[in-house]
């Protein structure tokens, strides 16, 4: 579920990195570790975020991994006690909990939420959406999923849908994808607002066929709103269009190749994979995938996803707030530095998941936290690559092509 609120022009494409040197390691058995001086990072400018994260400033993260030229330069995880920080509130209901107060979708439950069972798993929320995206690349690379420009309905029953008219049957596989489908879905207000169309879609039982219903608000295409529905309706076409489980397929195709072995990934009263926010992941596993796109699509050799699925997941798509923030395919580009004429890229989840890449820099980091409640300390992408980069004493230095 989720996305937490808040990449561009081809400069992205230049910024992207080639298939790796067949003599470079490669992550796929664990992080090569570097001390931060020998990859271009002030290790005190680092210890002072983490001095303020450990302290509470940015309220609950969970960890902090900086990775510079492919290699681990810094890792900080910070313990929360979640049974006191959101005990009360996971007994008392409300729109984040009152459907499922025991299991997996009351999202103060510290058996769920934010480690899967207390383990050492976090909850990725919307960056399930980004890794759901990437999964369909590597389908697309392996010509087992369909073209883009397909009707969403080709995969439905139209007679079974409810406020169906021409603009829905205009929706394709991109516009679920790009959060351009068009239907009146109100995800911009609080989580903990009864009216947010996600909370409702997850109070009731079958997912897929709420999100096909919801009425039309813009043709598809034309405007961004995000819509965590959308997401859903790709995991049953992913099923409809391969015959395969997207967990199932994920696990062969692309976690496997990354050597990630532990996951969890929830699931709709349905059955149907939780595509839009269920995924479990360490966040040193989280950085493998999205490390597979910062080298262009290839792992230790092999190409994974095609290029041309990187460049185009990668390039803006729709604008959501001018000159600031843009949207690809499940992925966040995000203007940054003095002239903000510099894009980040990476994912964005409800609690403070956020993977993001400095292509320039080539340097990737990644954040972990559960602040799931209105008007608390929280750390924003924009603070996230401003600490960051504040580390860096040797400039930009992209890998070369």
């Amino acid at each position: 579920m989720r996305a937490g609120k808040g990449r561009f022009v081809l400069l992205i494409a230049l910024a992207l990195v080639p298939a790796a040197n067949a003599d470079e390691p490669w992550p796929t058995k664990g992080w090569r570790v570097a001390e931060p001086r020998a990859v271009g990072l002030d290790p005190k400018v680092l210890d002072a975020l983490d001095a303020d994260l450990a302290a509470g400033k940015y309220g609950n993260v969970d960890s902090m991994l900086v990775i510079r030229h492919g290699k681990l330069a810094y890792e900080r995880h910070y313990k929360h006690d979640y049974d006191k920080i959101y005990g009360a509130s996971a007994r008392e209901a409300s729109p984040l909990n009152a459907h499922d107060p025991t299991g997996p979708y009351n999202y103060f439950n510290p058996w769920w939420h934010p480690f899967y069972r207390r383990g050492n798993l976090h909850s990725m929320q919307s960056v399930t959406k980004t890794v759901t995206s990437v999964v369909i690349g590597v389908a697309r690379t392996r010509k087992e999923f369909p073209d883009l420009d397909t009707p969403m309905l080709k995969f439905f029953d139209a007679s079974k849908i409810k406020n169906l008219d021409d603009r829905k049957r205009r929706i394709t596989i991109r516009h679920l994808l790009t959060m351009t489908a068009g239907q009146d879905w109100r995800e911009d207000l609080p989580y903990e607002d009864p009216r947010n169309t996600t909370c409702a879609m997850e109070a009731s039982f079958d997912w897929v066929q709420f999100a096909l219903d919801q009425p039309m608000a813009a043709e598809p295409g034309t405007v961004f709103r995000y819509n965590s529905g959308a997401t859903q309706l790709l995991a049953f076409i992913f099923h409809e269009a391969t015959g395969r489980d997207i967990e199932e397929y994920a696990a062969e195709h692309l976690f496997r190749p990354l050597g990630i072995e532990q996951y969890h990934w929830k699931r709709s009263p349905t059955g149907l994979i939780d595509a839009e926010g269920g995924l479990y992941l360490r966040p040193d596993d989280l950085a493998k995938i999205v490390y597979l796109f910062v080298r262009d699509g290839t792992w230790d050799g092999k190409v994974l996803v095609d290029p041309a699925w990187v460049k185009a997941s990668l390039a803006p798509s729709v604008t959501v707030v001018e000159g600031k923030v843009k949207y690809g395919f499940k992925w966040w580009l995000y203007a940054y530095g003095d002239d903000s004429k510099r894009w980040a890229w990476g994912g964005s989840g409800f609690g403070g998941q956020k993977p993001i890449v400095l292509p320039e820099y080539d340097l990737l980091m990644v954040f972990t936290g559960w602040n799931v409640l209105p008007d608390r300390p929280s750390l924003g992408t924009k603070v996230a690559i401003d600490r960051v980069v504040e580390a860096v004493r040797d400039g930009p230095q992209p890998r070369a092509r």
